[in-house]
């Protein structure tokens, strides 16, 4: 989903995002380190030259002075299903819907 949404046609900022469970209740913890995560692909990688969640964290691994485990991580957060998004228009955020 990183890959495919922009905010008035750029990539979204990692400031911009929360990841919430379905009651839309935020996760503080995933919220914290997705945006980690989109720090470090939008500083170390090109986000269009990866194709999929073991590329993505392939690029990390290579560009980045970041430990396996931290890039561990990464890959977990990268490969949780999505069940929605929700695009909180007021708050200026995008949601992410994360089962519990």
């Amino acid at each position: 989903m990183l890959k495919l949404i922009n905010v008035n046609h750029r990539h979204i900022r990692n400031s911009q995002v929360v990841v919430t469970d379905e009651a839309g209740k935020p996760n503080a913890l995933l919220t914290d380190l997705l945006r980690d995560v989109i720090n470090s692909i939008n500083i170390f990688v090109n986000i269009n030259d990866t194709y999929s969640v073991d590329e993505l964290v392939d690029a990390l691994t290579v560009h980045t002075p970041l430990p396996d485990d931290v890039l561990e991580e990464y890959e977990k957060i990268l490969g949780q299903e999505i069940l929605g998004i929700n695009f909180a228009t007021r708050k200026g955020q995008i949601e992410f819907i994360l089962e519990r």
